[in-house]
């Protein structure tokens, strides 16, 4: 990254955000109740009666060659390769299984 592109704040020339901090500490409980979260809606009795608990598996440790390439692929998306690395393997896993029962 350039120099340029780089941007200094202090605490004091932060910009203005628009949220409304005095509302939100002053908000009750109830009015936080009464709005509707479209993205998180409340459970129901059915739903919670009906969910199942998954456990993560349990990881085993590996040492294989990767060619290099791949590697820094997955680590240029940040933090979690492994977890990424893992999860690709997995959707390859579950799709030849699924290939191989028909």
């Amino acid at each position: 990254m350039k120099e340029k592109n780089i941007i200094h704040y202090t605490r004091n020339s932060l910009p203005k955000g628009k949220t409304n901090i005095d509302r939100l500490r002053n908000i009750s409980d109830e009015e936080i109740a009464a709005k509707e979260d479209k993205e998180n809606p409340l459970w129901t009795k059915k739903m919670l009666n009906s969910a199942i608990l998954h456990m993560p598996k349990k990881k085993v440790e590996v040492h294989m060659y990767v060619d290099e390439d791949i590697i820094h692929w997955f680590k240029s998306k940040g933090r979690g390769y492994q977890t990424r690395i893992n999860t690709v393997l997995k959707s390859y896993v579950h799709e030849e299984s699924s290939r191989n029962k028909i």
